[in-house]
């Protein structure tokens, strides 16, 4: 006998796949304002058909933040998303919206409004199966995130800090294990101002800024460390202006990757005592780590052994992993919240032509989601203190 949570996500699959449409159909690049203000009103205007409380959060700076909520005080589970995507607009016109060999493609599917309509059929679920539960659910779906989250993260860790647990909306890994662990992502820029002089006729004079880059570049190099899940890229160079000047001015950006906080310091600290090797040159270091790591605290397990017992009740089973990319719930963990993602949607191509949502997984995804979402809210559902 079907579990009712499935049955209920099952019967109303229809409502799923128009949420899903509506939000994709309105194209959102983090950019644009006007356009992600859209994409985020149709979300509450879906969230406040199914009876949730709507508090709109505005930004001058970029698009306006949403939080809704039901149900009523303790605990309080927190479902994290967004509604920006990578992508310009039009590009719905190159790689529509549209369902066949069993994926729903179009851009923002996977990355990740198929995990907010997931998110707003899994709080239908949980309270429209009597009887409905003690506690609060509340969704915060933000605007930002494929920027780095500036104009919202202290709204995101209010939230998380008013919660009693996170879960995070964004793709599962592929095939669908749920993330235990991202790395933190950290980006810093070198500066170096080095003296221009004629390359030919008064090199003695100059002091090149690309020889001093170049000797940066060769010291931060030597802190990538894979075996310890450490990756250091720098993966943009400039500077000089022709072949026949002493370069004055030279610049990397570079890429950094931690899996742990303390990885992350030590990385930082790296970077902070930066200096320069040629007389002369001058180096100025900018930058740090915009994600903080999630690492697979036991808030975390807990919240992934939930996950493996509503699985159970279902009849699935789910596995976890890591990933060296970050969500929002690299902030929400960072704070001790318990913190599980990659709860949305299962496929492939996030940010790429190929993006999709694998179709015969959003049922049984959606009901796990209101399983573990029910579970938490039940005296079963007790976590570690933070």
């Amino acid at each position: 006998m079907a579990h009712p949570l499935e049955t209920f996500v099952r019967n109303n699959e229809t409502w799923l796949h128009e949420a899903i449409d509506t939000l994709v159909s309105i194209e959102s690049p983090t950019s644009d304002k006007a356009a992600v203000d859209r994409c985020g009103a149709e979300f509450r205007r879906i969230a406040a058909g199914i009876g949730m409380r709507v508090r709109v959060e505005p930004r001058s700076e970029a698009g306006d933040h949403s939080v809704v909520e039901i149900g009523e005080g303790r605990p309080r589970i927190l479902l994290v998303g967004h509604v920006d995507t990578v992508w310009p607009h039009g590009q719905i016109a190159r790689m529509p919206l549209v369902r066949k060999d069993g994926r729903l493609c179009g851009p923002g599917t996977l990355d990740m409004k198929v995990g907010v309509s997931m998110g707003l059929l899994a709080t239908r679920a949980v309270f429209e199966t009597a009887p409905p539960p003690s506690g609060t659910i509340a969704m915060l779906v933000t605007s930002d995130e494929e920027t780095g989250s500036d104009s919202s993260r202290g709204l995101i860790e209010a939230e998380a800090l008013a919660s009693d647990a996170v879960l995070v909306l964004e793709p599962a890994l592929a095939g669908g294990p749920l993330k235990t662990s991202r790395k933190g992502i950290g980006q810093y820029q070198l500066a170096v101002t080095g003296v221009s002089a004629h390359a030919g006729v008064d090199p003695g004079k100059g002091v090149s800024a690309i020889r001093e880059l170049a000797r940066q570049i060769i010291a931060v190099e030597a802190l990538h460390d894979l075996d310890r899940g450490v990756s250091v890229n720098v993966g943009v160079v400039s500077g000089g202006t022709r072949p026949n000047v002493v370069a004055e001015e030279a610049v990397a950006i570079v890429d950094v990757r931690a899996p742990t906080l303390d990885d992350a310091a030590r990385i930082d600290a790296a970077f902070r005592a930066l200096r320069p090797v040629l007389p002369g040159a001058r180096l100025a270091v900018t930058g740090g780590f915009e994600r903080p790591p999630m690492e697979r605290s036991a808030g975390v397990v807990a919240l992934y052994e939930h996950a493996q017992a509503a699985a159970a009740e279902l009849g699935q089973t789910i596995a976890e992993g890591g990933t060296g990319g970050g969500s929002d719930g690299n902030i929400t963990a960072a704070l001790g919240v318990p913190t599980l993602d990659g709860l949305g949607g299962v496929g492939d191509g996030a940010h790429a032509l190929h993006e999709h949502v694998l179709l015969d997984t959003l049922v049984p995804r959606t009901a796990l989601l209101a399983a573990l979402i029910a579970r938490l809210l039940s005296p079963a559902g007790t976590l570690p203190p933070r």
